[in-house]
């Protein structure tokens, strides 16, 4: 495995690779990045990952430096999961003196996330078409759990006509439900207990659902009831949306998008099941 810290580095030595999957991650990882890269490997012949914590993604009040960094941990582990090449830059060479370009993704950045963290979408749609433009990926990986993430760089990816198609994974769950992130390293014993109340309550409103239930408001009822049983989770937003343009529902649909943010003090976690 090859580890670069510039573009021109990466460049040369993507050159000796016919095919290649990209998994982009902000590094401190968990399985759930690392099911990515297996698959990359497996489907691609070759994968390659980048760790980079994106600061155009943060606003000033945000978590840019506190937000967990671990590059020789995360090295050992995608070299174990098959990566054949990492790009790990610094800032600089991201945003070097004088860079001044933005992407704006219109229509399914306004909602959900996007009406929580204004200028968060526009960082990463930014920083996703330079990934892929850097690394000439023929298929890069998400994870399902940042669902409208997915949407928008779906979106990015279509709008600009990028030669990359972006494949989406189920989320890896913990053994209690919670889903895999990072920012898990976050809470304390008590929190994370507690946390899993956000996989109880979307399945509470799967259940719904599945027993015939169309009606989107009482799925969002039967989430927020669920969330009331833990007063210390601050809920920023319930949602059943369609999953192509997040616009909120009123009947239920196949396909439709779950989802839900809270907060257990300063840490946010996100969460969705598609029905």
């Amino acid at each position: 495995m090859k580890t670069c810290k510039t573009v021109a580095e990466f460049r040369a030595a993507r050159a000796a690779l016919p095919a290649l999957g990209v998994v982009p991650t902000m590094g401190f990882l968990h399985e759930g990045h690392l099911s990515l890269v297996r698959r990359a490997k497996a489907e691609c012949g070759a994968a390659a990952v980048t760790i980079f914590v994106n600061p155009t993604q943060f606003a000033p009040h945000e978590d840019f430096s506190r937000y967990p960094r671990a590059l020789a941990r995360d090295l050992e582990l995608v070299e174990a999961a098959g990566a054949d090449l990492v790009f790990a830059p610094d800032v600089s060479e991201m945003y070097p003196e004088g860079y001044d370009l933005r992407i704006e993704v219109g229509g399914v950045t306004s909602r959900l996330e996007g009406a929580v963290r204004p200028a968060h979408f526009s960082g990463v749609a930014t920083v996703v078409a330079k990934l892929l433009n850097i690394t000439q990926a023929s298929r890069a990986y998400f994870g399902q759990k940042d669902a409208q993430q997915c949407v928008v760089i779906r979106k990015l990816a279509r709008d600009l006509n990028l030669p990359c198609e972006i494949v989406v994974c189920p989320t890896v769950r913990e053994a209690d439900g919670l889903a895999m992130s990072s920012r898990n390293a976050y809470l304390s014993p008590e929190q994370r207990e507690r946390a899993t109340v956000l996989y109880r309550a979307l399945s509470a409103a799967k259940a719904r659902h599945e027993a015939g239930q169309t009606r989107a408001e009482a799925l969002r009822a039967a989430i927020h009831d669920v969330l009331a049983e833990t007063p210390e989770a601050g809920v920023d937003y319930v949602s059943v949306a369609d999953p192509d343009t997040l616009e909120e529902l009123d009947e239920v649909k196949d396909g439709a998008l779950v989802s839900l943010a809270v907060r257990f003090g300063p840490t946010r976690l996100i969460d969705n099941f598609l029905l």
